[in-house]
Order: structure tokens, then sequence, then C-alpha cells
């Protein structure tokens, strides 16, 4: 089974499972001056197409285009604090729901807490624990607290289906 793992914000943090290996990363979607929150949309969205499209040996025909399917994109639940960031959040994991339904995948919703009470034992783990768990399960530094959160998203989506 192949999962994509998402930490939705500016700088996404995401880790994926293809055909058992593993790896993670953050992209960048800062807006640049003058642009629209509309444009950090558009590139998220360019940016998932580009990533299915990877060359992992397993790219499958789907409407005249090779992508790379995942199975199951997990993300993490949008909080609803107000202002820019949860608005970015919330559109960007409206695209993720989007594309899990168009190329045919399931799309797992998981609250903070349950990925930080998975990683460290305490829901309200802060930046700084989840960095240290990447570290000590994977063996080196994270890029920074989103590509920990998206990894340990990852390893709480695979207990969860049980791979």
């Amino acid at each position: 089974m192949n999962i994509l793992a998402l930490d939705c914000a500016t700088k996404t943090g995401w880790a994926s499972l293809i055909g058992g290996q593993i790896t993670s990363g953050v992209q960048d979607f800062t807006k640049k001056r003058g642009e629209s929150n509309g444009m950090i949309f558009l590139r998220f969205n360019a940016w998932l197409k580009e990533l299915s499209q990877k060359n992992h040996g397993f790219a499958l025909q789907y409407e005249g285009a090779d992508y790379h399917m995942f199975d199951v994109l997990a993300f993490e639940q949008a909080h609803h604090r107000g202002g820019a960031a949860t608005e970015i959040c919330v559109g960007m994991t409206a695209f993720v729901m989007k594309f899990a339904v168009e190329y045919g995948a399931e799309h797992m919703a998981v609250h903070t807490a349950s990925i930080k009470k998975f990683a460290t034992e305490k829901g309200n783990a802060s930046k700084e624990d989840m960095c240290y768990w990447f570290k000590k399960t994977i063996g080196h530094e994270p890029i920074d607290d989103n590509e920990a959160d998206a990894m340990a998203l990852l390893h709480f989506a695979r207990k969860e289906l049980g791979i």
C-alpha cells in the first residue's frame, strides 16, 4: 500500500511510503510579494501532481497521464484558530481531498493530538519533542518540525492500516 502523509501549511511537511521505501521532506509554498493565497493553492496542487509522478517504478496510466497512484493520502486535520494560517491549511486540505477523489485514493484526516500522542505519548507535544522523535526513530535530524510531523503521521497511518 502506498501512502502520502502531509502536514499542510505554507511549509508543508511530507512523507511517503512507496513500494516499501520511505522518503520525506518539506515543500515551501511561501507567497511571493503581491500574491494571493490562491497562488499557494495552485502551486500546492501542481506539486501534488508532480509528487505523484515521481518515477518510483510504479507509474500507472490514468486519464492519459502517468501518475504514481497513492492508495491513501493522510493529512493533519485543520484547526480552526482563525487567521491566514487556518485559511491556508483548510484550503490545502480541500485540495488533498479533491486530489484523492480524482485519482481513486482514500483520504484520512488525523487530529494533531492523535499524531503527537502516537509519537511522543503526549497529545500536546512541542515542536522540539516531535523533532526529537524523528531523530530517534529515523536516525537523523529532520529538516524542521513539519517533516517530523509528516513522518509521525505516516507511521500513525501505517499502524492504523495494519501495514
